[in-house]
């Protein structure tokens, strides 16, 4: 039981993980205001309509005020003409019409009471989505900035890791031109002193090594004739 317990909170927290990375706090945070702005909507227009039969019962109050100051003067006015039973028919029309106007003032009291409920919600609700539009909109320019400072170290990471490879191939091109300009003067050393020998010249040893004296008795003669010269001139 408990190592398929451990697997599920492995298998969960890799998907935590897998959902973390996949998410846009900005586009979250978008997604929350725009759900706070449609609830605001709904508030509105339930406001509305509880406005709306608010004023549907004032003016049914108003008109049943009317009927009731209406039956009471035609009482009078059937008083006036001897009809005290019509005066009796319209004081009893003004006796319901009255029971009518206390229950509509009531329902407007109690509608009232919702109306005013409903606006202060509404207040506080428009204040709090104000409140998180601001903080929403610094939430995402800081998000954004730390994203663009992380990203912006990943490829001076990755710059940094390819000068250090770049740096390892200099060097080994260096030393590699290092050895191949010794090799070239040790084999140039060689041939000069005759230890190799050039494919492309026919002498024997002993002409070469007579070639070399008489080059060396050349740049002798010629040393000495500079010799004779630079002294005749001082003299």
């Amino acid at each position: 039981m408990g190592l398929f317990k451990r697997a599920s909170e492995i298998v969960e927290s890799q998907v935590n993980k897998l959902l973390d990375k996949l998410e846009d706090p900005n586009a979250t945070l978008d997604l929350s205001y725009e759900k706070m702005v449609s609830g605001l909507q709904q508030v509105k227009r339930h406001l509305a309509d509880v406005v709306t039969e608010q004023k549907a019962l004032e003016n049914q109050i108003h008109s049943t005020e009317k009927e009731i100051a209406d039956r009471e003067e035609e009482a009078r006015a059937a008083l006036k003409v001897g009809r005290e039973d019509l005066a009796k028919k319209a004081l009893e029309l003004k006796q319901s019409a009255m029971a009518k106007l206390a229950t509509l003032q009531d329902s407007l009291t109690k509608i009232e009471t919702q109306v005013n409920r409903l606006k202060e919600a509404e207040q506080k609700f428009q204040e709090r989505i104000s409140n998180f539009k601001t903080e929403k909109e610094v939430t995402k320019a800081t998000y954004t900035a730390a994203q663009a400072e992380v990203r912006m170290g990943e490829s001076l990471s990755g710059i940094s890791k390819e000068l250090g490879n770049v740096g390892d191939t200099l060097r080994r091109a260096n030393d590699k031109t290092e050895r191949m300009v010794a090799r070239a003067e040790a084999m140039q050393s060689l041939a000069d002193e005759g230890i190799l020998d050039d494919p492309l010249d026919n002498r024997d040893a002993v002409q070469k090594e007579l070639d070399k004296i008489r080059k060396d008795a050349s740049v002798s003669d010629e040393l000495e004739r500079l010799k004779a010269e630079m002294a005749e001139k001082k003299s």
